[in-house]
């Protein structure tokens, strides 16, 4: 018969039935935790993962920036002065003036549109440009590189309320094609004028006969679109259109200024696409602009008749010709030793602004360092300027450092919205047609962890703050805290473990040092106001040292954070010390013994080298800690925010932790985003720290 529940007396082992139940228990219970175990695992590294998503989503993505002004109008403004101020300059708004100029001087040279050159070619030469010359040919394949659409603009309300301008803009696109052809342009492309209907239509329904229609159309702007509205009119007014059509020819800039200011302007002519700029103009006199592209031009740069040498212009010699060059022979050493005499359109002109932003195309990181200190001198106060030098005299600086002070002070771009790696990734069409509603808006891809960010200082923007403060105040506050709690910490191990009697005094601070480390940080934050801040504020303030500053005198300096946060790790160190230093076998104490050395000699030469890898296992985990804590520095009276870095353990601070959270706090999403790029940085800085402690333990370890 089996036995069950007998155990043998010589053994008192279960055996038989009762073995095997026991046996299978334990494997039971083992699964369980076993399982238990693997699921913790898997639900911490989902939970790992899930975090570091959120982080990494919001340390990357698309920007929407909105620029104060825009950096490509302060070029532009640069460029189109330095061609004003050139030798022998002369300006207009009206292209058969410069013609004219240009036919009456051997030596000159000029540029405006296409159909002007056509009326008079017979007086006039036409110059290629890097060996292309406008034809149509040229322009379907881009090849000519001054080419342009030319535009006309009304608003909505204007087509309906005056069926005279619907009317004519209906006609003026139907035949916009024959119109180009006739004053000597190129015709726009089908889909384009198909476009224009449809915006005409969806404002106006039904439009109006010519004939049926009546009242004045007042026309201003570009005198190179002229010619083209010119016809258009003539034309109106030919198929019975008995109203007045009046054009004046003040150049594109001028044009739409005009007509989004003046309501009885009913018409822009413009020589280029209205500006983000001109277009908030506009809304803010409640006037929505439609765009309608009616016809092609070719930019033409001429000479007079006689003028057989120049015959092609590469781009750099059309930059030198128009602006740097005062004689023909500086362009080319075989052309005519004479003072080159220029022709171009005025600074209301489109076609000035189009020509400078072909021809001397330039991004406003690449202007030269004096151009950028004119362009400051330009939009900041007088005041400001000489701050500016006495910081640091601009002929010191760099042309990056003058950049990023433009970028600042005149460009000022501010983050009006931004998103997720995700939603960047995903959503792109969806962004841009919100970014394009945004005025003077770019769309910019913005990794919010850069070296900028990591270098510069606290500041209100977003767009600009950084975390230099914030990473030199953790590690001050680490190196300090370091000091102060490994001696303190591994000193009270060996006490403890190698020199402490059993008796009730050292059983009580045992039991005291457990229990320490398991109160809240936010205790040992108010024990360090108490006594750091305020009872030792003499010391913690750097008055007994001859240290006074006004925003450290309340104590709330590096120095007390440190201190602070050396009693939040001390129990940690301590329990992890004493469990290296209990590790190490008594044979090598008793083999010191044996050979007559002392208690300390012992612990020295043996203990100590023996249990380094575990000390520093205990210390990895309580800097780790430190590193991470935000309430007990709040408490002591961390800044949330610092724009100057610490230097010294009297200084006033802040630390990443603390950054984090007061960003975090905030409403604007920018925020966030470069709350979780400190975040990216605080992992980057634990896991370095970490690292060069693991490396300094297996060190140690190979050792013994």
């Amino acid at each position: 018969m089996a036995m069950e529940t007998r155990r043998p007396e010589a053994t008192g082992y279960p055996e038989g039935e009762v073995a095997k139940r026991q046996v299978s228990e334990r494997q039971r219970r083992g699964q369980f935790w076993y399982t238990v175990f693997v699921a913790s695992t898997l639900v911490g590294i989902v939970a790992l993962i899930a975090l570091l998503y959120n982080i990494i989503d919001g340390a990357f993505g698309f920007v929407a920036v909105q620029n104060k002004v825009d950096p490509d109008a302060i070029v532009l403004a640069v460029e189109e002065q330095n061609m004003l101020d050139a030798l022998n300059i002369t300006t207009s708004e009206d292209d058969n003036e410069l013609a004219a100029g240009v036919m009456a001087n051997p030596y000159a040279v000029g540029f405006f549109g296409y159909a002007y050159y056509q009326a008079l070619a017979d007086e006039l030469n036409l110059v290629a440009v890097d060996g292309v010359t406008p034809s149509l040919a040229t322009l379907d394949d881009g090849s000519y590189s001054l080419s342009r659409p030319l535009y006309i603009y009304s608003t909505a309300a204007t087509l309906q309320q005056k069926p005279q301008v619907a009317a004519f803009v209906d006609h003026y696109l139907t035949n916009a094609p024959a119109l180009a052809g006739e004053v000597g342009y190129f015709p726009t492309t089908d889909a384009d004028i198909a476009e224009g209907k449809a915006a005409l239509q969806n404002a106006v329904i039904p439009l109006a006969d010519p004939s049926a229609v009546d009242g004045d159309i007042v026309v201003a702007g570009s005198s190179t679109v002229y010619p083209l509205t010119k016809q258009a009119a003539d034309q109106f007014q030919a198929a019975g259109f008995a109203g007045a059509v009046q054009i004046d020819n003040i150049g594109t800039k001028a044009g739409i200024a005009r007509f989004c200011n003046d309501a009885g302007v009913d018409i822009a002519n413009a020589s280029r696409a209205i500006t983000r700029a001109e277009i908030e103009i506009c809304r803010s006199a409640k006037r929505e602009p439609l765009e309608f592209e009616v016809g092609f031009d070719a930019l033409a740069v001429v000479v007079h008749r006689e003028n057989t040498f120049v015959t092609n212009l590469s781009a750099d010699a059309l930059r030198q010709v128009f602006m740097t060059a005062e004689r023909w022979s500086d362009v080319n050493p075989a052309w005519p030793n004479e003072p080159i005499v220029r022709y171009i359109p005025g600074s209301d002109s489109g076609t000035l602004d189009f020509f400078v932003e072909r021809v001397y195309a330039r991004e406003l990181s690449e202007l030269p360092k004096e151009t950028l200190i004119e362009v400051l001198a330009a939009n900041v106060s007088s005041g400001l300027m000489r701050r500016f030098e006495n910081d640091q005299p601009f002929a010191e600086r760099t042309r990056e450092n003058l950049y990023e002070l433009v970028l600042e002070r005149v460009v000022q771009p501010t983050a009006v919205r931004s998103w997720s790696l995700t939603d960047s990734l995903l959503r792109r069409p969806q962004i841009e047609a919100a970014v394009a509603l945004i005025p003077n808006g770019e769309l910019t891809w913005r990794s919010w962890v850069s070296m900028r960010f990591l270098t510069s200082p606290q500041d209100a923007r977003a767009e600009s703050a950084g975390i230099r403060p914030a990473i030199m105040g953790t590690l001050w506050v680490i190196l300090f805290t370091l000091l102060l709690a490994l001696p303190v910490g591994v000193g009270a191990a060996i006490y403890l473990e190698e020199y402490a009697e059993d008796n009730r005094v050292n059983r009580f601070i045992e039991t005291n040092i457990n229990n320490l480390a398991g109160v809240p940080s936010i205790i040992y934050g108010m024990l360090g106001l108490a006594v750091f801040v305020r009872t030792f504020e003499p010391f913690t303030s750097g008055k007994l040292f001859g240290a006074v500053d006004p925003t450290t005198a309340n104590g709330r300096t590096v120095i007390s954070a440190s201190l602070t946060l050396a009693l939040l790790v001390l129990p940690l160190i301590i329990i992890n010390a004493r469990e290296a230093i209990r590790a190490v076998p008594d044979s090598l104490r008793q083999a010191g013994f044996g050979l007559g050395a002392t208690r300390w000699q012992v612990i020295w030469a043996h203990v100590l080298p023996n249990a380094i890898p575990g000390i520093l296992t205990g210390n990895i985990l309580a800097m780790s800690r430190a590193i991470g804590e935000t309430a007990p520095l709040v408490v002591v009276g961390a800044s949330t925010f610092v724009a100057l870095d610490p230097n010294g353990p009297f200084s006033k601070f802040t630390t990443l932790p603390v950054q984090i959270y007061q960003w975090t706090s905030r409403p604007q999403p920018e925020f966030r985003n470069i709350a979780a790029a400190a975040i990216v940085v605080l992992l980057v800085l634990l896991l370095s720290l970490n690292a060069s402690a693991i490396l300094l333990r297996n060190r140690f370890s190979k050792q013994l």
